[in-house]
């Protein structure tokens, strides 16, 4: 470990370190403005500290890879985690007298994340994925008054220890077969062997169990709907974002290093689950009538659209995932903030009819909430069209027409639902509404927020170049 390896560090060693200042300050001194600006300052840090970071390459062995498409991705969590600790002020102040705890709890999780995208190594990988899977068992149940919440923590205990367990059963089948964790050996061991043994296609079968409960993709899509209606919506909305991001981009490093693209059954395996994720997400929010359910069926249909890209492989892959992923965070953002405003002191506004003449009442929510809808439904001007756009390119570029036209068609499905949260918001004033218990907006900060991921949804479907130039310089292998 030389002192450039170390300063490499650099993004991580300060969410670390962070939590343990904030631990010690919080056994000393309670007060819940002190605690967010605090956990602002240091997302923002976080943030800033990539542009001063080196880039050496792999660290402890094969533990940790600080390169620049581990470093856009700790940006993109630090991004969201610091929307996330706006949104959440006013939410926790009017429901929690101690909500200090969350925001530690918020920093851990980032920080597994944040490791999660790192990991060249199976040890590092289920260490960050621990970190923040146990930070998120007590974020959902954070509200120990809602029974809702604790129903929702205990589901996601379960099923994520479970899923755990595969993938510590996966990983061990690996290390017996290879004699080592590191991603790049193992890909170095398949170039030198040829085709997978039967053993180790268990281990990647074992392996994407746990993946996709985390990615909620079907067939291990179950526990999403209801973990996200149970859950606090900033806490729904970290899970649909930095959670879902973090595994991701996992996914993405893994399977590329390993060349799985190399293996047709293993492709074909990823179509099926593409197409059931983009089908069984779209079909099922049709018939509900909870936002922050269909918002959870929505991100299942989204994840079988990320699966596109993954599928088509090549560069052009890396670069439509990560713009598709930076769209979704700020489009989901968006849509959770503008649930978690609006809902009052003993419930969340998950109702459809909490949104029925939203327009009349509170215009900028309106506004907010239809851009964010339009953008998940890929309408033109929005940064969902060009994401979705890109995903095409890329699945068009490696000739999987069936999984670019069974997407064309889902998008195309989820319209009716998208739509019906809009036609909602615009009803006439005389509709019956019950929405006015809301809290609105009584931080600023949290106001801001959702002003700037606004106009950013918009800016970047009319002028996406400039992300498009960052992703392609930063995200290298």
């Amino acid at each position: 470990m030389t002192l450039l390896k170390l300063y490499g560090l650099l993004p991580l060693l300060l969410l670390g370190g962070a939590v343990v200042v904030l631990l010690l300050i919080v056994s000393f001194y309670r007060n819940l403005m002190f605690t967010v600006a605090y956990t602002v300052v240091i997302f923002t840090a976080a943030i800033v500290s990539i542009f001063f970071t080196p880039r050496p390459g792999q660290i402890a062995g094969t533990l940790l890879v600080m390169d620049g498409y581990t470093l856009f991705y700790i940006s993109l969590f630090a991004a969201a985690s610091l929307a996330v600790t706006l949104l959440s002020y006013s939410y926790f102040r009017e429901r929690s007298e101690n909500s200090q705890e969350f925001y530690i709890l918020l920093i851990l999780a980032t920080l597994g994340a944040s490791v999660l995208a790192a990991s060249g190594n199976f040890i590092s990988l289920f260490l960050g994925l621990e970190i923040l899977s146990v930070s998120l068992y007590v974020l959902i149940s954070y509200l120990r008054d809602f029974e809702q919440c604790i129903e929702a923590g205990v589901k996601y205990l379960i099923l994520a220890a479970a899923s755990s367990a595969f993938l510590l059963f996966g990983i061990a089948l690996f290390y017996a077969e290879c004699g080592t964790m590191g991603f790049e050996t193992i890909s170095q061991l398949l170039l030198i062997h040829g085709m997978p043994t039967p053993l180790l296609y268990a281990a990647i079968g074992l392996l994407f169990v746990g993946f996709g409960f985390k990615l909620a993709i079907v067939p291990f899509h179950m526990w999403t709907p209801d973990v996200y209606e149970g859950a606090p919506a900033p806490v729904a909305a970290y899970i649909a974002t930095v959670s879902k991001g973090a595994m991701f981009a996992l996914l993405l490093r893994f399977f590329f290093i390993m060349g799985a693209h190399q293996y047709e059954k293993m492709l074909f395996l990823f179509s099926i689950i593409a197409a059931a994720s983009m089908f069984t997400g779209n079909l099922l929010a049709l018939r509900q009538d909870n936002v922050k359910r269909i918002l959870a069926y929505s991100s299942i249909a989204h994840l079988g659209y990320l699966l596109v890209a993954f599928i088509a492989g090549g560069s052009i892959a890396i670069e439509a995932s990560s713009f598709y992923l930076v769209s979704y965070f700020i489009t989901t953002l968006v849509a959770f903030g503008v649930v978690a405003v609006l809902s009052g002191i003993r419930r969340d506004a998950d109702s459809l009819d909490d949104y029925r003449g939203l327009f009349w009442r509170r215009p900028w929510l309106a506004a907010a909430m239809t851009a964010a809808l339009l953008s998940l439904a890929g309408i033109p001007l929005t940064a969902g069209f060009l994401a979705k756009y890109y995903l095409v390119v890329a699945g068009v570029q490696s000739g999987i027409w069936t999984l670019v036209v069974i997407l064309i068609v889902n998008s195309a499905i989820s319209l009716y639902y998208y739509m019906r949260i809009v036609a909602a918001m615009y009803a006439g004033k005389d509709d019956e509404v019950k929405a006015g218990e809301g809290i609105f907006i009584s931080s600023p900060a949290g106001g801001a927020a959702l002003c700037v991921m606004t106009v950013l949804i918009v800016w970047i479907g009319v002028y996406p170049q400039t992300l498009i130039d960052i992703i392609s310089a930063v995200i290298k292998w």
